[in-house]
């Protein structure tokens, strides 16, 4: 079966249109910007999915941390451009061609590259060029080239201004004066006649410090002493860029050429010396293997791998630190003796069933991505301090075809329902195995929640399995499952 044509949608004020289309979208006459209902209705059997323009700023970042193997000059082109300068690098790859073709095969995605004297003519000619020859002129590229407000782009084209080189053997005065002074100043800058600087990324500059010693250092206590002055200047670095340390590592060079390496995690961000060093001295204690100095230690490095934000903190009038987790020393404290695997906590996923909307990651592993946070969060609704996995099977006696539970049995007891609050509708992850079974990931069937009361004032929640005909393997009568129990 032939690939079906794609496209990306995103909402612009009250119209969808497309924002991104598949090279057999356009092939069918679909381009960016076209509304969607227009878009189907030249091409109805169009698939579409949302546009996400965080999604693709993360993905342009991480293709232009790929691209420093070619040159440390590398700034991103939002939405969808790399620019490199590779002045100088070539050589090392073979020529300027060898080395663009090993980045697009290296990003592995399908791309336009072109090469000129500087950075505006190379993006006109990757954008807006016909081909990626080297035969292509600057003055052959369509006015398009200039990227200016669709008004500005007519008045040229009905001027009998098509290319550039019709714009460049004009006066700029006469130019600027009929069409703004932005169209000379971006002709220009892509004739070179003007510097147009690009503002490369640069990566931060690591995080450590070190010692060298004129006499080795023979005892591990003395060593310890210097590990604690390196993390004072360590926690300098990370106070003026408002960072904490979630992994620290030590490297100790015996004067033999041997080396140690002690690395120790935490929970939360940290620059105070004194948890760390409770930390790397609670794992030197419990090493299988005993650190041996030796002959002595030449050298001591120590660097933070790993950093999250950490704002500075206004500490109490006694001088002690009014926010200073106990609960995260101690998780520090045990995944440091047991490691990191032994201690974990639950953090949320983003899923609709219930029991699968958690999952178990070590304590000191950095938390995912906060999936909850929207401008117009849903309010929440009430759930259960208690989660029974998987839901119990219970008999009920119930309206129907959609009612709650009158009364209901569960482990033997009987619970009559005095109120009851719902449904509360749950709908299978259809993009998941659809196994059918209640209480596995890959539910098959809708679920209806309800939260109800018994006459003692017990308080339940419950779902029914699925609903009358909603599908032919579906028995004539759902089951009802008992979830979770309120305080």
């Amino acid at each position: 079966m032939p690939p079906l044509p794609f496209a990306l949608v995103i909402r612009t004020g009250n119209a969808l249109r497309l924002a991104a289309v598949s090279p057999i979208s356009a092939q069918q006459g679909l381009k960016p910007g076209m509304t969607l209902a227009d878009a189907r209705a030249r091409c109805p059997d169009l698939a579409t999915s949302p546009h996400d323009p965080a999604a693709d700023a993360a993905e342009l970042e991480r293709l232009a941390a790929l691209m420093m193997r070619f040159t440390p000059m590398v700034a991103s082109e939002p939405p969808d451009g790399l620019i490199l300068d590779i002045t100088g690098c070539g050589h090392l790859f073979g020529g300027d061609e060898a080395l663009a073709r090993l980045a697009r095969e290296d990003a592995g995605l399908r791309s336009r590259h072109a090469i000129a004297g500087h950075a505006a003519a190379a993006r006109a000619l990757a954008r807006f060029g016909a081909s990626e020859t080297a035969e292509q002129t600057i003055g052959s590229l369509p006015v398009a080239a200039l990227e200016l407000p669709q008004a500005a782009l007519a008045g040229l084209q009905r001027a009998g201004l098509v290319t550039l080189g019709d714009l460049a053997c004009r006066p700029m005065a006469g130019l600027a004066a009929r069409f703004g002074a932005d169209a000379v100043t971006r002709l220009r800058a892509i004739l070179g006649e003007v510097e147009r600087p690009i503002s490369p990324r640069s990566e931060a500059a690591p995080i450590r410090a070190g010692a060298r010693f004129a006499e080795p250092v023979r005892h591990v206590d003395d060593a310890l002493e210097v590990i604690e002055t390196l993390l004072g200047a360590i926690a300098r670095q990370m106070e003026d860029r408002q960072l904490g340390g979630r992994r620290f590592a030590v490297q100790l060079e015996r004067g033999d050429g041997a080396r140690r390496r002690l690395m120790v995690e935490t929970s939360i961000p940290l620059r105070d010396p004194a948890p760390v060093m409770r930390l790397l001295r609670e794992r030197i204690e419990h090493l299988a293997d005993p650190i041996d100095p030796g002959f002595g230690f030449d050298a001591i490095a120590l660097a933070v791998p790993r950093t999250e934000p950490l704002a500075a903190q206004q500490v109490g009038l006694d001088g002690e630190d009014p926010l200073q987790d106990d609960v995260a020393a101690l998780i520090d404290r045990l995944a440091t003796r047991l490691g990191p695997d032994a201690v974990r906590r639950l953090h949320p996923q983003d899923r609709h069933i219930p029991e699968s909307a958690q999952r178990w990651l070590p304590a000191t592993q950095r938390p995912p991505a906060d999936w909850t946070d929207s401008p117009h969060p849903a309010p929440p609704l009430p759930r259960p301090a208690l989660l029974l996995d998987p839901p119990e099977r219970i008999t009920t006696i119930a309206e129907v075809p959609d009612g709650p539970p009158q009364q209901f049995r569960w482990r033997g007891q009987a619970y009559r329902v005095r109120m009851a609050e719902g449904p509360e509708r749950i709908a299978p992850e259809w993009w998941r195995s659809m196994d059918g079974h209640a209480g596995g990931s890959g539910i098959g069937f809708t679920r209806d929640y309800y939260r109800v009361e018994d006459s003692a004032g017990h308080r339940f929640w419950v779902f029914r399995h699925g609903q009358f005909g909603e599908r032919s393997d579906l028995p004539e009568t759902p089951p009802w499952y008992l979830h979770g129990l309120f305080a």
